[in-house]
């Protein structure tokens, strides 16, 4: 893989992934992807399921609204 720079594209940046990687990963111009970062590093993952990562976020969200009654409950 090694180091890869960003390149002009309109009024943008662009990243060039090598076909090797693409290929591995099974992705194609049609894969969509979710970018994040942790403040200090780029991380692209493909969504392989709309649907399922919706539901996934949702039950986080719910997850982290429980438990902040809970802490509250604890707390105060």
């Amino acid at each position: 893989m090694g180091t890869k720079h960003l390149i002009k594209h309109g009024n943008s940046l662009a990243l060039v992934i090598d076909r090797g990687v693409l290929d591995l990963l099974e992705l194609d111009a049609t894969t969509p992807l979710r970018v994040s970062t942790d403040g200090r590093r780029l991380v692209i993952t493909p969504v392989r399921n709309l649907e399922a990562e919706k539901k996934w976020r949702d039950t986080v969200e719910d997850g982290n609204q429980r438990l902040e009654k809970i802490i509250r409950g604890m707390v105060g």
